[in-house]
């Protein structure tokens, strides 16, 4: 009798996670025709756990406030599950009582708790959240997009809420938004969610709609096709995933403490975002040696909340031909358990924010300049040294976007364009007044553009 091949489970940090509101072992063969390696699921099933192993798939057992924490994690190691995940607002001490009840077995503790509850910086190999917006390009009644402060589209992204933690540390990130609740979404929504994380450098824990989920449980030909093409999405950033070592890349700093707003969709990074002006996340905390070295200009949210010696390494980077912008009291912004995004009047307090931004960064190229990309949105990376240069393109429109331009400052000789829906394609690279262009014929859904 031939024994099945046992597959190995992925380190935590290779986890790609799905939401499984099921535990019958068939439904397994679906997981096995993508990427995800790890499901959350809702009950300590040992039979289902044990098949889910055989494939390499680990199991997360879901725990929400209520009932007993501890007992619940202690079923789930009787069951041989992977771990747990802690989701919601928990009071302060129930992580600690769940490891308790680990101790002596192998069983892995995840917590997506509310933003303002991260625990910003911690040695585990993975942190996350429970809340995220709903990626995608806000339409008013009548069909009419909503404007951004800078005039330009605005779009739903969790990606500068993401840039702002993992400026943090290098835990791999999770964000488990789930789909607005009775609504069907379309499969190339699912696409843009995934890739609104991915962009950032996280992964979106997967999570269908009540029709789809249904029916791909069913087998149902459309819902299949429509799971297959997440799965070859999700293939294509985890076959790219050592792009998530490379570092953002600006001569732009943005200091801003969590408190301040760091923690919130709809802020300065993604006011910044929707003109595609690169920058660097750099958290007030970590504002010491050598962390304003290769910006020419920084944002500095919050000046009264820095410490003497923070107060002398900035005005050092001015004496040394930086440009600062100081923000008044008006640009703090506050953080709120039950808010992930501005409150109303702090939406229009952004539109201040963009023209002190505006004058001083004007028409200079920090980085890198993008054309034709309303719709779009993009982060700029860079690999050990500052080189290669790697550019992440994500759009929310309902369309391909057509002839995209790309102006980068200094001299490259290599471009090539990565797309899940075909391989690697070379480009041309012509020189431009401050520098180095490249164009892009079509972007579907995302793109990667690694320049050399």
């Amino acid at each position: 009798m031939l024994l099945p091949l046992l597959l190995a489970l992925a380190a935590p940090a290779e986890w790609v996670p799905a939401r499984w509101n099921s535990t019958d072992p068939s439904t397994l063969d679906l997981a096995a025709r993508t990427p995800v390696n790890c499901l959350l699921v809702g009950s300590p099933d040992a039979v289902f756990a044990a098949r889910a192993a055989e494939r390499g798939i680990a199991t997360l057992l879901v725990i929400e406030p209520g009932g007993d924490p501890a007992a619940l994690a202690r079923k789930a190691v009787a069951a041989n599950l992977t771990g747990i995940v802690l989701e919601g607002d928990f009071p302060e001490d129930t992580a600690a009582r769940v490891r308790d009840s680990l101790a002596g077995s192998k069983a892995v503790l995840i917590e997506l708790p509310p933003r303002v509850r991260m625990k910003l910086g911690s040695p585990g190999p993975v942190i996350g959240t429970c809340q995220g917006v709903w990626p995608g390009i806000q339409v008013l009644a009548g069909g009419a997009h909503k404007a951004a402060p800078t005039g330009s589209p605005w779009i739903d992204t969790n990606s500068g809420f993401i840039r702002a933690v993992r400026a943090w540390s290098d835990a791999a990130v999770w964000i488990g938004n789930r789909p607005p609740p009775r609504t069907v979404v379309t499969a190339q929504r699912y696409l843009q969610v995934i890739s609104d994380a991915a962009m950032a450098g996280a992964r979106w824990v997967i999570a269908l709609d009540d029709d789809l989920h249904r029916r791909l449980m069913a087998r149902d030909g459309e819902a299949v096709k429509t799971w297959e093409s997440l799965g070859r999405h999700l293939k294509y950033y985890e076959e790219h995933r050592e792009l998530r070592a490379y570092l953002p890349y600006s001569r732009l700093a943005l200091i801003q403490d969590p408190a301040d707003g760091g923690m919130l969709s709809g802020g300065i990074i993604d006011m910044l975002a929707a003109r595609h002006i690169p920058l660097r996340s750099l958290p007030r905390q970590h504002l010491k040696g050598d962390a304003l070295k290769g910006a020419s200009m920084a944002i500095n949210v919050d000046p009264s909340a820095l410490t003497p010696e923070q107060r002398e390494l900035v005005r050092a980077f001015t004496r040394g031909g930086g440009t600062l912008l100081n923000g008044p009291p008006g640009w703090k912004f506050t953080s709120d358990p039950e808010r992930i995004t501005l409150a109303e009047n702090e939406v229009e307090r952004l539109t201040d924010i963009w023209r002190d931004v505006n004058f001083m960064v004007g028409r200079r190229n920090l980085g890198a300049r993008l054309f034709n990309v309303s719709g779009m949105l993009s982060t700029l990376l860079a690999g050990p040294e500052g080189k290669p240069l790697l550019i992440h393109l994500v759009n929310y429109t309902g369309y391909p976007v057509e002839s995209v331009t790309v102006h980068l400052p200094g001299e490259f000789h290599r471009a090539r364009l990565f797309a899940p829906e075909g391989g690697e394609r070379s480009l041309e690279v012509y020189k431009t007044e401050d520098g180095s262009g490249i164009d892009l014929d079509r972007i579907s859904v995302c793109a990667t553009l690694k320049i050399d």
